[in-house]
């Protein structure tokens, strides 16, 4: 796969990049810490650039928490721990090692190591040249077929709201511009996809391949009802088009429902009363779609005002309860 980039902009560009910081949000994750850790230091050290690893732990209740606080206190200056008081969920636990991070490209990844740090210098190469968002796309992903079908049916949808026409939103291998970060630092919704609010903000974008490994070391933390409640995040979060979607469809569905009314009358007189009275279950069958309808867009509306009842109220997204590794 080739690199999908913007084609008008100028890729001649080389800025300065002093300092890389690396964020990956933790939950359960004990048996890849280590392994983690190495592997983003050792691509660190191989920079030209100076990097810090934060690592944030979204409230773990294994020992992830400890092995991050020896680490820090190892790797003291180059590896930051943020311990969040509890599970706020992953974009959260992102954004809370977005305010920690000074660098001047910021890199997020996953800590189960589907996303291989090995992987970084591509998305620095293209950091480099101006791009302000640079996305990954998995190639021979080694996630179940449901997942990538999914996966496949969200981009699409994505791509159809935002106008941005990024392939693999799902990936959290990605690098932004410190300009970026700042922009959605700034933002206080509590509902937030980083890659979708990233892209509001960038002007130039890239996506590059990157190698995709399987989980061997655990199961993922994601349960079919966490990928819904994800869903739904990303669907009301970045656009209003459900909501006009369902006026128009209670629109065709008010048509049609005046229209059946009308052959009901029409076929009264013509075939006499007892037809019509055999018409009643089908009346009340069509009569449930509609109540069925109804209470889908009840649930949506739900929804969206949900969100503006949490963002009205202003509560902070997370609770850092502890900072380790800082000079």
């Amino acid at each position: 796969m080739n690199d999908l980039c913007n084609s008008e902009f100028s890729r001649d560009i080389q800025l300065d990049i002093k300092l890389v910081s690396m964020v990956a949000p933790v939950y359960n994750e004990e048996v890849n810490v280590e392994e983690l850790i190495q592997r983003c230091v050792a691509v660190g050290e191989s920079l030209d650039s100076d990097y810090e690893l934060i690592l944030v732990d979204d409230g773990s209740k294994d020992h992830s928490a400890q092995l991050i606080t020896e680490a820090a206190n190892k790797h003291k200056g180059n590896l930051i721990g943020v311990l969040l008081n509890r599970n706020y969920g992953q974009h959260a636990a992102v954004m809370a090692g977005l305010a920690q991070s000074k660098g001047d490209v910021v890199v997020t990844l996953d800590a189960d190591l589907q996303n291989p740090p090995e992987e970084i210098p591509k998305l620095l190469e293209k950091s480099s040249q101006g791009f302000d968002v640079v996305g990954s796309v998995r190639q021979h992903r080694q996630d179940t077929f449901f997942r990538r079908s999914a996966s496949k049916v969200i981009n699409r949808a994505v791509q159809k709201a935002t106008g941005v026409m990024m392939s693999d939103y799902g990936c959290m291998l990605r690098a932004y511009h410190r300009s970026v970060v700042d922009a959605m630092l700034a933002c206080h919704e509590r509902s937030t996809f980083i890659p979708v609010l990233a892209n509001s903000f960038a002007r130039n974008t890239c996506e590059v391949p990157v190698a995709h490994a399987d989980r061997s070391k655990d199961e993922t933390k994601y349960s079919m009802m966490k990928l819904i409640n994800l869903q739904f995040d990303l669907l009301t979060s970045m656009t209003t088009f459900p909501l006009r979607l369902l006026s128009v469809l209670g629109g065709l569905l008010a048509l049609a429902g005046f229209a059946f009314s009308l052959l009901l009358l029409v076929t009264r007189f013509i075939y006499g009363a007892d037809w019509a009275g055999e018409g009643v279950f089908t009346v009340f069958a069509i009569l449930f779609i509609f109540i069925g309808v109804q209470l889908l867009a009840m649930g949506l509306l739900g929804e969206y005002i949900g969100r503006i009842y949490h963002d009205v109220r202003a509560r902070p997204r997370y609770f850092v309860h502890k900072v380790v590794g800082c000079e």
